[in-house]
C-alpha cells in the first residue's frame, strides 16, 4: 500500500471539542515560531494527512485525515453521518455491554466482592484511556494556542508513536484482529443460544450459525455510522429487555438470596478468567476517535464517555451481584442456564440473540472501514480500486466484498475448532494494548511534557495494570487451548 501523500493545499477540520479549540487556521505559514512545532511534530505534520472526504452536494472533498484510519464514516460512502452525544452513548453502550453480561454472576462466584468492585474499577480505568486517547488527537496552533484536531484516528495517533510504518501496521493488525474476532465470537454465540434453547432439534450449533447469518447479511449495506447507530440504540433496548427480565425473575425468589455466600476470598484458579471476561467486557478505544470527530458538539464527548460508563458500571455490578445472590453456589457460566423453565429460558435466549445480532454492526463496520482504507482508496494511495461511487453508494463488486466479510465471519465461526479459547488468547494481548497499554503509553508520549507527577504515576499505574492483565489472560487461555487441542476436536 503506497502511504504517499497527494499534493494540494488543504486546511484542518475544526469544531467544537472537549479541549475548547474554536477558531480556523491553516498549514500554510511558514512564520517564525513554527519551525519548533514541525521539528517536535514532524511526523504528524498537516501535510502528512489525507484521505477524509466530506461530502458537499452529493460529491467528496479531501480534507485532513490520516490514512490508517479505523473506520471512518464521513463521506467515506454514504456521507453527512454525523452523530449527536445520544448516538454516539447508544455505540459506546453497545461495545461495553456486550455478551458478556450473562458471563458476570459467574465472575462474582469466583471472586466475590472484588469482582463486584473489579466491575466498577475497570469501568474508570477504561473511560480514563478513552479521554486520554481522544486527547491526543489534539495538539496546540503554534500561534493561538487553541487546541486544533490533527489527528483522526487510533493509527494516527501510532504513527507519531511508533512511527508512520511499524505504527500504522501493528495497530491497524491489531484493530483487525479484534474487530472480526468479536463478529465471529457473536455469531458463535448466537449459535450455542439457539441450540442450547431448541437442544433436542435436529439443528446443531453450526447449522444455527448458517440460519443467523441470513440475517446478518443485509449489514453490507451499511452506509454511516449514523445506521449503526440506530441499530445500536435498538440493541441497547434489548439489553434492557433482558436485564429487566432476569433481574425481575430475581426479585422474585429475595426471600431465598444467600447474602452471606458473597465472600471476600478469591478462587485463584478461575477468577483470572472471569477477570479477564471483565476487562475485554469494557473495550471500546477503537471506536472513540471516530465516534468523536463526529459528534456534532464534541465538547460532549466527555460527557457522553463517562455516563456511558457510569451507566455499564452500575448495569453490571448490580447485574451479577443480584443473580449471585439468586443461584448462589449454583451460578453456571452463563446465566441463562440457570433458568430452569425452558420456555422462560428460551425467551431470554431469543432476546440475546437479537442482541448478538445487533451487536454485530459496529465491529463489522469497523472491521469494513480499515480494510477499505488500507486497500481500496484507488491509486496512488492503494493498488485496488475504490469501492464507492461518486454519488456515495457502493459499487456492485464493493457490496460483494462487504458480504464476503460477513460470510467469512459466518465460515470462520464454523469451522475453526475452538476459537472462543482461541480468541481469549489473542485477546488477552490485543484487548488490554488496545484499552490499558497503548492509550496511556502514547498519553505520556505525547502529552508528558504536559502533565503533572499524578497524571504520570496513574499512566504508569494502568500501564502495568494491562502487562498483569494480558500475562495472566495469555497464561489461562493458552492452558485451556492445550488442553481443548489433548480432548481432541469439537466435531
Amino acid at each position: 500500500m503506497d502511504t504517499g501523500m497527494d499534493g494540494g493545499d488543504q486546511t484542518t477540520e475544526m469544531s467544537s471539542n472537549p479541549f475548547r479549540n474554536t477558531g480556523n487556521w491553516s498549514n500554510e505559514g511558514d512564520g517564525e515560531g513554527e519551525g519548533d512545532y514541525k521539528n517536535e511534530y514532524q511526523s504528524t505534520t498537516f501535510n502528512e494527512y489525507d484521505g477524509r472526504y466530506q461530502q458537499t452536494d452529493g460529491f467528496r472533498q479531501g480534507s485532513i485525515a490520516s490514512e490508517g484510519s479505523s473506520f471512518v464514516c464521513e463521506g467515506e460512502g454514504g456521507g453527512g453521518c454525523k452523530i449527536d452525544e445520544y448516538q454516539a452513548a447508544w455505540n459506546v453502550t453497545n461495545a461495553i455491554q456486550g455478551m458478556f453480561i450473562v458471563s458476570l454472576p459467574f465472575a462474582v462466584l469466583h471472586g466475590g466482592y472484588w469482582a463486584i468492585i473489579a466491575m466498577v474499577g475497570i469501568a474508570h480505568i477504561c473511560c480514563y484511556t478513552g479521554k486520554v486517547l481522544v486527547q491526543c488527537l489534539y495538539e496546540p496552533d503554534p500561534t493561538t494556542g487553541q487546541m486544533v484536531r490533527v489527528r483522526d484516528s487510533y493509527v494516527a495517533i501510532a504513527k507519531v508513536c511508533f512511527g508512520p510504518k511499524l505504527g500504522a501496521r501493528a495497530v491497524s493488525i491489531a484493530q483487525l484482529i479484534e474487530l472480526l474476532m468479536t463478529c465471529i465470537l457473536y455469531v458463535v454465540v448466537c449459535g450455542d443460544l439457539l441450540a442450547g434453547t431448541y437442544p433436542t432439534g435436529s439443528f446443531d450449533s453450526r447449522s444455527w450459525m448458517l440460519f443467523v447469518g441470513i440475517f446478518l447479511l443485509p449489514m453490507g449495506f451499511l452506509k454511516s455510522l449514523k445506521m449503526v447507530s440506530t441499530l445500536s440504540f435498538w440493541c441497547t433496548m434489548s439489553h434492557i429487555v433482558i436485564n429487566a427480565v432476569i433481574l425481575g425473575y430475581c426479585l422474585l425468589q429475595i426471600g431465598d438470596w444467600g447474602w452471606s455466600k458473597v465472600r471476600f476470598s478469591i478462587d485463584m484458579e478461575n477468577f483470572p478468567i472471569s477477570l479477564g471476561v471483565i476487562v475485554f467486557s469494557y473495550t471500546s478505544q477503537i471506536f472513540l476517535p471516530t465516534l468523536e470527530g463526529n459528534m456534532t458538539d464534541r465538547s460532549k464527548f466527555n460527557w457522553m464517555l463517562d455516563w456511558s460508563h457510569i451507566a455499564a458500571a452500575v448495569f453490571k455490578a448490580g447485574f451479577g451481584y443480584i443473580c449471585f445472590l439468586t443461584f448462589q453456589n449454583d451460578t453456571q457460566q452463563v446465566i441463562t442456564n440457570n433458568l430452569h423453565s425452558q420456555g422462560f429460558k428460551g425467551m431470554v435466549n431469543f432476546f440475546l440473540v437479537i442482541k448478538a445480532i445487533l451487536s454485530y454492526p459496529l465491529p463489522y463496520y469497523a472491521a469494513c472501514e480499515l480494510l477499505e482504507r488500507n486497500f481500496f482508496r484507488g491509486p496512488p494511495k492503494t493498488k485496488f480500486p475504490t469501492i464507492w461511487n461518486l454519488d456515495g453508494e457502493l459499487k456492485v463488486w464493493g457490496l460483494g466484498f462487504r458480504v464476503a466479510v460477513i460470510v467469512s465471519t459466518i465460515l470462520m465461526a464454523i469451522f475453526i475448532p475452538h476459537f472462543s479459547i482461541l480468541m481469549g488468547f489473542i485477546g488477552s494481548f490485543t484487548g488490554t494494548m488496545l484499552s490499558f497499554i497503548w492509550p496511556c503509553y502514547f498519553h505520556i508520549k505525547i502529552k508528558g511534557h504536559l502533565l503533572d507527577q499524578k497524571e504520570l504515576a496513574k499512566d504508569y499505574l494502568i500501564i502495568a495494570l494491562g502487562v498483569l492483565f494480558g500475562v495472566i489472560g495469555i497464561y489461562d487461555s493458552g492452558n485451556a487451548m492445550i488442553n481443548a487441542f489433548e480432548i481432541g476436536l469439537p466435531f
